[in-house]
């Protein structure tokens, strides 16, 4: 197939250039005039399986012929017989394994870190192990660095070295990837330097950036009939640009750094480099040329003054290229989905090309409107799919107290009780939802669970079928949560079991479908392989255990079952070298996403990194430039950024800065005025997008004051209510016309509506204890029955503890005070049977109130008494707007209270019991019985058919929230606006 050689072999493409189908064709045109089989007796070896299946796809497309053996570099075992090597190591099992080395010694030791970095230690412990395995670098070299100015840092990570070291020197430890992978490449090289292959060997898109893959290379350029294709060769380099990569430090991150070493190790010059085939041209050479010259190493950009004007004339090297400099990363997803929405209607094969995962599910998401749906490299991440989510959601239970969001957000995921009637589940889900937003659970348990779902029926047949439904939630997902450690295995196997039976449901019949589909297969392999290497984990927490799941589960990735669409792609920068499409855009070309920055290493900085012979940070960003430097050579190139993220304004990628600030200074050669014309093509598709998103706008709603009919209105109010009538006449209309209350909060938090009921409870409680038996009007007995009614109805530890030591507070003033409030009067009545009611039949309207306390003195008169744990309205205020007192003292003298009869009041008093205060009602100012004649006016008016419920008619202050501000449309008018009288029928 090829002929001798003095030297190794080595082929280049083109950036630009259809990689596989180049190859395809080179190795056609080589085997013209051979006989058929000749085909089948070359071994094609490539990089990844998307150019495996490409490069099957072009030789099954014809002509007919036999095809090449074409393997992964990383599938060597039958390149040769007898070559096999014993099974690698499952990386979870090493992973597993270092964490019971690791943990010890953070324990031991906690300046080394806490507990909650022992996965994120371990994981880079092996990422370490791994590298050096595959760079041939052993421990020792690594502790004989010199490490006289970094000693501290240097004795911690020395500590972790020995540790992977002991560990991959131990007799029962196998061989990792990396380490088998550079053994079958090690035998491969002893083997043919004895006995060289005879056949075709060809490795074709690898660039050598892994030291065992290097050796590959150089052992299958020696052979005789062996070859190694370069993909993205920049062939417009001259000679004194490829002597200025001599320096690696330097020149690590430059995109042909890594063909530059390999050919130094060959012993090869830039002449010895052949072309794979001729008939492979880029598409535009001149764009090639001035993308080369715009990427030399930094110290060498005084070239761009000699070499720039050479270039010619720029138009047409930028004449396929478009910039689109976005204001947001909407704008930029938007505009990339509809060129790839014209691509599609046109025809075209496009592909956009990014390493940001936002950006490419925003544009899927965009791309959705016009039902395309992308053939995406990455897929999904699995801990995203639906088994993914459930399994990290049952992993949960384990952790921590079940709340009520927790188990809602359970029962309502899509594969919870996916084997039986998911209807009826539904039902009761949304049953049980609307009882603890109106009653409150926050922390469910089975007990609670029951007495909720409750006659939730008046059928007696479904409501033993909720019952049944209540008892199987009850078990199945409460009290889960487990303190301690566990051995690995009795996780694993409770956490498969749990997540079965949430899956099946109260009658399963199996799994329901969480192993279903290809996220179920996905999600059921990661924790089969768990189960398998879960002897290896010795015994972990719940929360060790569920973020090791998650972690698990975050590294793997699902296809979509749907058919995506056969020419519109998504791309990572890796799939750059398969390229084949006709308009390639490269997304997100900002800095720290593309190149995304250097991972920190904590255990070898780059100095000894260098002297070990280990990767350099900069090795990723000189593969990232290599793949920019391929896909910006194709046929159509879209250029991408946001100017703006959310939250700052972006920097642009290094390799669009140096390409602008080149043609920014060859004005010569045109070299500015295509780069206006790029950014004028890319603005014009920002234009399409702005008008893609422009909205016709419509007035805002005007100020409600809607006039319902008077049969429609209330007939009783309560004494509470009447604040909210005078502040916001709009919350009553909705609450009492419309009949709509607001829902309460998923998870019922520790507010302020809380703890006032509970202080109700206490001082209620209290106040009876020491009027039954004088001693215990103690602050003692105080804080006694406090911390009763706290542990009853705060299960908030800290809540608990914040509430409890605010009645500490106050105890002794309460105490102090309420001596010499039962010197003056007996309390009679309390909340619980302190309710009066008030009639006025000639306008049809009824008050009820109940008061908080109502004591007697010894005449007779009336002592009314509010607690506030907030703070008590003002005279001013109560005078005005908080007239609950005032209102309740008229009541009593009207003999609205049965229990009380007609009485005079003597005062009304607000008990503050915040900040320890009294404030008195100003009944002097305003008369009990004037206040109910003034109330009754007021109610009358609001019976009168013209009379408006305007909206947040006077609120205390323009920041106070209503509960119906929404279904107001309040702020699309605001307090200044005029109300609009709607008359309603």
């Amino acid at each position: 197939m090829f002929d001798s050689s003095a030297t190794p072999r080595v082929f280049t493409l083109e950036p630009g250039v259809d990689f596989p189908r180049a190859v395809a064709e080179g190795l056609r045109e080589r085997l013209t005039g051979q006989p058929p089989e000749a085909i089948a007796r070359v071994d094609l070896i490539v990089n990844t399986r998307r150019m495996q299946r490409r490069l099957r796809a072009l030789f099954d497309s014809g002509p007919a012929t036999l095809l090449p053996r074409i393997r992964l570099v990383t599938d060597l075992d039958t390149l040769e017989p007898g070559l096999a090597m014993p099974a690698s190591v499952p990386a979870l099992r090493r992973r597993l394994e270092l964490m019971q080395l690791v943990a010890p010694l953070l324990a031991a030791e906690r300046d080394l870190g806490g507990r909650t970095s022992l996965f994120d230690l371990t994981d880079s412990l092996a990422a370490l192990i791994d590298e050096m395995e595959g760079e041939g670098v052993t421990a020792e070299k690594i502790a004989g660095l010199d490490v006289s100015d970094q000693s501290g840092h240097w004795q911690r990570a020395l500590a972790f070295l020995r540790i992977a070291q002991g560990y991959v020197d131990r007799a029962d430890t196998g061989p990792g990837p990396e380490a088998r992978q550079r053994g079958l490449v090690a035998r491969l090289v002893e083997r043919w330097a004895e006995q060289p292959r005879e056949t075709p060997v060809i490795l074709a898109g690898s660039t050598g950036s892994r030291g065992t893959t290097k050796l590959l290379m150089e052992a299958v350029a020696r052979l005789p009939q062996g070859a190694v294709i370069l993909p993205g060769f920049d062939a417009d380099m001259p000679r004194a640009a490829w002597s200025q990569l001599t320096r690696q430090d330097l020149s690590e991150d430059h995109p042909q750094y890594r063909f530059f070493d390999l050919m130094q190790s060959l012993d090869l010059g830039l002449d010895d480099l052949r072309p794979w085939t001729a008939r492979a041209a880029p598409p535009s050479r001149a764009r090639n040329a001035l993308v080369s010259l715009s990427l030399r190493p930094a110290p060498f950009t005084d070239a761009w003054l000699s070499e720039g004007p050479r270039l010619g004339p720029l138009a047409e090297a930028t004449a396929d290229t478009t910039l689109v400099e976005a204001p947001t990363p909407r704008a930029e997803a938007l505009a990339i989905a509809m060129r790839l929405r014209q691509a599609a209607e046109n025809g075209e094969t496009a592909a956009l090309i990014t390493p940001d995962r936002m950006l490419t599910r925003q544009v899927t998401a965009a791309l959705d409107r016009w039902r395309i749906l992308p053939d995406d490299s990455a897929g999904m991440p699995l801990h995203l799919s639906p088994p993914g989510r459930l399994l990290r959601h049952v992993a949960g239970l384990f952790t921590t107290r079940l709340d009520a969001e927790a188990l809602l957000t359970l029962l309502k995921h899509p594969l919870t009780h996916s084997a039986g009637s998911r209807s009826d589940h539904l039902l009761n889900t949304r049953r049980l939802e609307l009882r603890i937003r109106r009653h409150g659970l926050p922390y469910p348990d089975a007990d609670g669970i029951a007495r909720l779902m409750s006659g939730v029926d008046k059928d007696p047949a479904r409501q033993a079928a909720a019952d049944r439904w209540a008892i199987w939630v009850g078990e199945t997902f409460t009290g889960r949560e487990a303190p301690g450690a566990r051995a690995l295995t009795t996780w694993v196997d409770e956490h498969m079991a749990l997540a079965t039976a949430i899956a099946g449901g109260p009658e399963p019949e199996g799994p329901g479908a969480l192993w279903q589909m290809n996220a179920g297969d996905a999600a059921e392999n990661v924790m089969t392989g768990l189960a398998e290497q879960a002897p290896h984990g010795g015994e972990v927490s719940a929360l060790d255990y569920a973020t090791l799941l998650d972690g698990l589960l975050s590294a793997g990735e699902v296809r979509d079952r749907d058919a995506p669409h056969p020419r519109i792609m998504i791309w990572g920068t890796l799939e750059a070298r398969v390229q084949g499409a006709d308009l390639v855009i490269l997304g997100g070309l900002n800095d720290g996403t593309w190149p995304e920055p250097a991972r920190p290493d904590p255990w070898l900085n780059r100095r000894m990194r260098l002297d070990a012979g280990l990767l350099l940070p900069e090795r990723r960003i000189g593969l990232s430039a290599h793949d920019y430097q391929q896909a910006i050579a194709a046929p159509q190139v879209w250029l991408t950024r946001a100017i703006r993220s959310d939250d700052a304004e972006t920097i642009p990628s290094r390799w669009i800065n140096r390409l602008q600030n080149l043609m920014g200074g060859l004005e010569a050669t045109g070299g500015q005025a295509a780069l206006r014309d790029m950014r004028a093509r890319g603005d014009a598709w920002l234009d399409r997008v702005a008008a893609l998103e422009q909205v016709t706008r419509i007035p805002g709603a005007p100020r409600p004051s809607p006039c319902p009919p008077v049969a429609a209105r209330p007939t009783q109010l309560s004494v509470t209510e009447i604040r909210t009538l005078i502040r916001d006449p709009y919350a009553i209309y909705a609450r009492h016309v419309l009949k709509l209350r607001p829902i309460g909060p998923l998870v019922q938090a520790p507010d302020a509506l809380i703890r006032g009921t509970l202080a109700h409870d206490v001082m209620e409680r209290f106040v009876k204890t020491a009027t039954a038996d004088p001693a215990r009007l103690t602050a003692d007995a105080l804080m006694e029955v406090a911390a009763e009614v706290m542990r009853d109805g705060a299960p908030w530890p800290a809540a608990r503890t914040m509430w409890l030591s605010r009645v500490g507070r106050i105890a002794e003033w309460f105490v102090t005070g309420e001596i010499a409030r039962q010197a003056v009067a007996t309390p009679v009545a309390f909340e619980e049977d302190a309710t009066g009611r008030i009639t006025w039949p000639d306008i049809g309207v009824s008050l009820k109130g109940r008061a908080d306390r109502i004591d007697r003195t010894e005449d007779g008169r009336i002592i009314l008494y509010d607690y506030k744990t907030g703070a008590p309205p003002s005279k001013k205020e109560q005078a005005a707007f908080d007239k609950q007192l005032l209102i309740e003292a008229g009541m009593v003298e009207a003999g609205a209270f049965a229990r009380i009869g007609p009485a005079p009041v003597l005062s009304a008093v607000f008990i503050g019991l915040g900040k320890g205060q009294e404030v008195a009602a100003p009944l002097a100012d305003e008369p009990p019985a004037e206040v109910l004649a003034r109330l009754k006016a007021l109610l009358s008016e609001y019976r009168a058919p013209d009379q408006g419920f305007t909206a947040r008619r006077a609120m205390q202050r323009v920041a106070f929230a209503g509960d119906y501000d929404q279904l107001a449309r309040f702020g699309e008018w605001d307090e200044t606006d005029t109300p609009l009288r709607e008359v309603l029928t």
